[in-house]
């Protein structure tokens, strides 16, 4: 880069210092930008902090039961609670739309409970003030207003020609503009910086980066594209007209109508819908309480053979048991399938909503800032797949109880001889969530990452495009 670029940039910054409305705009984005996450740092602590302390006290209660019945504790069930990740602060992403606690019990496969969104007011709904809101929304928008002008200027006020005849090439001069503003991009990105390098300081260095890294891009590909059409247009006010209407079709208009494709393109069944699907196939599958139901009249033969005895009185463990782990397995295996095709669903409209990143690449931004702080459709599911893991060894545990420890013939009996001892509830391990590893949501974040610097790349020949057209639109 040449001397004359950098005289200008620095000219457009001293231009920038005089404008004291652009000098306002910029210091309160900054502004704006430590305090959402300032706000939603502490939003963060104190729900994490909530969720930890819940926690804590269902593991006490599910610990202090008395000596009891393992049934009567497969139906007590448990909560456990999602934890929040670090970088959750930076963009909340859809986690306040979804739920973050979950009721295990037997038989049953629960959704996970108590959404923002549901416990908030209506304007939640218009997005959290959060680091990832102001810079993927405002920011931009900042940004066509400090530097819409920045060629489509020299040309109004005949300075360029003055420029061109002295010797500077036009590259040179989109050069210094685009420098200028990408330093005013940096500082808009500062405060981010600061705040990523808190959130992510302990055990999230790497995707903290990595995170700050995808923004930079973002707010480097509006500079490519403010300075390029500035560079097309003779009047200031054109450039101004066509940046915002490219801001809003790219930033409102195109994610709510990717948003809308995606949930006309691929239906998800309602709650209701659901219920009845469950309920009718689990109907199919047999009845456990019935001894002349097929299927557990033929698993009923199958035990008898396999212990070589003739009635269920002579096993050396308690039938009832069994017959819970078998319909525990079963219905298991239902509420799985269900589930997975709800999440491949769900996927399926997030390719969907892929797709028109190549027309907006706010959406692929999205994309990548969520999987990097963990709040995306992916880190949801593993935290509902891992509970459900913990269901299901913590029911069939209890079912083992009731099939090793309790008697056949003593199973109604209303004495003590039907109980177990409470020790068998402090045996049980706690719920512990295990988030993908840096490298995995690394990985995961690629084709958003790879979308952004094809947009970028796009921009850039844009922009060379703009320089020729510079310096013939002057002759």
């Amino acid at each position: 880069m040449s001397h004359p670029t950098y005289r200008i940039a620095r000219e457009e910054w001293r231009l920038l210092l005089r404008d004291r409305t652009a000098l306002l705009g910029l210091l309160l984005l900054m502004l704006l930008t430590l305090v959402a996450a300032a706000t939603a740092w502490e939003s963060r602590r104190a729900a994490d902090a909530q969720r930890t302390r819940y926690q804590a006290q269902a593991n006490q209660e599910f610990e202090a039961q008395p000596d009891r019945h393992p049934h009567r504790m497969v139906h007590y069930g448990h909560f456990v609670f999602r934890p929040l990740n670090p970088l959750a602060a930076f963009d909340a992403g859809i986690d306040a739309y979804t739920g973050h606690t979950l009721f295990l019990e037997g038989h049953r496969q629960n959704s996970a409970n108590f959404g923002d969104v549901r416990q908030s007011s209506l304007l939640l709904r218009f997005g959290q003030l959060t680091p990832a809101f102001v810079l993927q929304v405002l920011a931009p928008l900042l940004l066509v207003f400090l530097g819409h002008a920045s060629l489509a200027r020299e040309r109004e006020s005949g300075t360029l020609r003055v420029l061109l005849a002295q010797g500077v090439r036009p590259g040179q001069i989109v050069r210094g503009k685009l420098l200028a503003l990408a330093g005013a991009a940096l500082l808009v990105l500062l405060p981010a910086a600061l705040a990523l390098a808190a959130m992510g300081a302990g055990a999230q260095p790497l995707l903290a980066a990595a995170l700050l890294g995808g923004y930079a891009l973002w707010l480097l590909l509006w500079a490519v594209l403010v300075v390029g059409l500035s560079a097309l247009f003779r009047r200031r006010r054109d450039a101004l007209l066509c940046l915002l209407a490219v801001w809003t079709v790219a930033i409102i208009l195109v994610p709510r109508l990717a948003a809308d494709g995606a949930a006309a393109a691929h239906v998800l069944p309602t709650r209701i819908e659901s219920d009845i699907a469950v309920a009718r196939d689990l109907a199919a599958l047999g009845d456990s309480h019935n001894p002349d139901d097929p299927y557990f009249a033929d698993f009923r033969k199958q035990v008898l053979a396999q212990y070589g005895v003739s009635r269920v009185e002579d096993l050396p463990v308690n039938y009832k048991g069994l017959l819970g782990i078998e319909g525990e397995r079963m219905t298991s295996e239902l509420f799985n399938r269900y589930a997975a095709d709800s999440f491949d669903q769900q996927g399926r409209q997030s390719g969907f909503m892929d797709r028109f990143g190549l027309v907006s690449p706010l959406l692929a931004l999205r994309r990548l800032s969520m999987a990097l702080a963990g709040t995306d459709l992916a880190s949801y599911r593993r935290f509902l797949e891992q509970g459900e893991h913990y269901r299901y060894t913590l029911i069939q545990s209890l079912n083992r109880l009731q099939a090793e420890k309790i008697r056949y013939a003593d199973d109604r009996n209303p004495t003590r001889q039907n109980r177990v001892d409470r020790a068998h509830w402090h045996g049980v391990a706690h719920f512990r969530y295990v988030p993908a590893t840096p490298p995995a949501v690394l990985r995961s974040a690629l084709p958003a990452a790879a979308v952004l610097l094809a947009w970028v790349a796009a921009l850039s020949a844009l922009l060379a495009w703009g320089a020729q057209h510079l310096g013939r639109s002057t002759r």
